[in-house]
């Protein structure tokens, strides 16, 4: 029995109630629990919406790796053309840790229309006096709201941004670099799928689609210092330098109730545990703690109006691995 917030309840009660499609444990390199659900399959794609996020930390550190890019110059230095943006002067260490003082509303309300017009690129609508893709609504961000680097604040286009600055410091579309850098290095079973829009552009802020064993590979490549059959394919001082806790200060209100420790490179790090956090909307998350050998991933389907999850449900989600985690090790 685990303790949630609302009671004590067994692990297979709480996938029953939080709209879980697949959820998988590993631990010292072998699977010890994999569920699928609401016809999710092994061999199915499904979406990772946010956790896609961690993925493009990820490659800006292998090509930072590789001295194709240098995070501690301007993003201006890669992308000229936001210098008539309110991007100027910031760095791109600082979008990689969403920390640039860009105002981007990321909510929903009645009369913001960012967010609704990012989704709008990913599914091809076309709506009067918005940008038709991402590269446009980006073009449009002429605001600043606070000093760069002063202070973390989520915004899903900054991931935008930042792939925008890996495919000019490569030459290669991101879905090309996902491709060589990650996915067929680490021995990925199955094809991957992003989202892109109208200019074919992938959005790897929150469209990639994978199979739930090919994400439990990427933690397991985490856990194994970044290599794969005496290949190093993601730095290990970079998974390290996550793992510390670096990043600009995360402001009052902390993440997910206190549990977050840093937001740095597109992944959050645990409070409680040298660990990492890749998680997106609707209940897709990965927790990678390397020390205990332990990776545990859950994917969730469209949740029913009114129990959109927050910080609550990853929370809940956390204590769940955590106790599993405790049994195995």
């Amino acid at each position: 029995m685990v303790n949630f917030q609302d009671g004590k309840q067994s692990v297979n009660d709480f996938l029953e109630r939080s709209f879980t499609d697949g959820f998988l444990v590993l631990h010292r390199g072998r699977i010890v629990f994999e569920r699928y659900m609401n016809g999710l399959v092994p061999h199915r794609q499904h979406i990772l919406y946010s956790a896609t996020k961690s993925f493009t930390g990820t490659l800006a550190g292998i090509l930072a790796d590789k001295g194709l890019l240098d995070v501690t110059k301007p993003i201006t230095h890669y992308l000229p053309e936001l210098a008539a943006t309110a991007y100027r002067g910031a760095t791109v260490q600082q979008v990689l840790d969403m920390a640039s003082g860009v105002y981007y509303d990321e909510e929903w309300h009645e009369g913001s229309h960012m967010q609704k017009a990012l989704y709008a690129a990913w599914y091809h609508q076309r709506v009067s006096g918005w940008p038709r893709t991402i590269w446009e609504l980006i073009l449009t961000l002429d605001k600043a709201e606070r000093p760069h680097g002063s202070l973390y604040n989520y915004r899903s286009i900054e991931t935008d941004v930042l792939s925008f600055v890996l495919e000019r410091a490569s030459g290669m579309s991101q879905a090309d670099l996902m491709s060589q850098q990650i996915w067929a290095p680490m021995g990925a079973e199955e094809d991957a799928y992003c989202v892109v829009d109208d200019a074919g552009f992938a959005d790897f802020a929150g469209g990639l689609c994978v199979t739930m064993r090919d994400l439990g590979r990427f933690g397991l490549l985490l856990i194994e210092g970044g290599a794969r059959d005496g290949r190093q394919i993601v730095p290990h001082s970079w998974i390290n330098e996550i793992l510390e806790g670096r990043g600009a200060p995360l402001g009052g209100s902390q993440l997910w109730g206190g549990a977050v420790r840093s937001y740095h490179n597109f992944w959050r790090t645990d409070r409680d545990h040298r660990a990492l956090w890749a998680s997106g909307f609707g209940g897709q998350l990965m927790y990678v703690e390397p020390d205990a050998e332990f990776v545990a991933v859950k994917l969730s389907h469209n949740w029913p109006k009114g129990h959109w999850p927050r910080g609550g449900h990853a929370l809940s989600t956390r204590a769940a691995m955590l106790a599993i985690r405790d049994a195995l090790i």
